[in-house]
């Protein structure tokens, strides 16, 4: 999407949405992990994810030399949000990550669930496969 194309799309979100609180994270993560922005990432980890997740992420990133998050080392070129379920005080997205730019353009999907209470994130994994 070039800046001309951006003035035409609209943007929207409540803060009362759990789905659209795990788009303002990634966005907002995204961007602070490609902009290198000093400890912005991990201010946005305190504010948006639980704390059991934080602790788990960190003994994920140990094992796996990766960014828990993204589930990668490298910073993803986009990114997109969608609803897929929710139940039992919990509600469930895909995050789509994009790699690369083009027809070769990679993507990778994340399971993500939030505490419908909080709205806080509380787990990150990789999609099952067909999701």
């Amino acid at each position: 999407m070039t800046d001309t194309q951006a003035t035409t799309v609209t943007r929207s979100g409540s803060p009362d949405s759990a789905v659209d609180r795990v788009a303002d994270f990634y966005g907002a993560y995204i961007d602070a992990v490609s902009d290198g922005t000093d400890d912005l990432s991990e201010q946005l980890r305190a504010h948006y994810l639980t704390q059991d997740l934080r602790q788990r992420l960190a003994a994920w990133e140990e094992a796996n030399h990766a960014d828990g998050v993204l589930r990668a080392q490298d910073v993803p070129t986009a990114w997109e949000v969608s609803y897929q379920d929710s139940g039992a005080g919990h509600l469930f997205t895909t995050v789509t990550l994009t790699w690369g730019t083009g027809p070769d353009a990679g993507k990778t999907r994340l399971a993500v669930q939030s505490d419908l209470s909080t709205k806080l994130i509380s787990d990150i994994e990789d999609a099952p496969a067909g999701s």
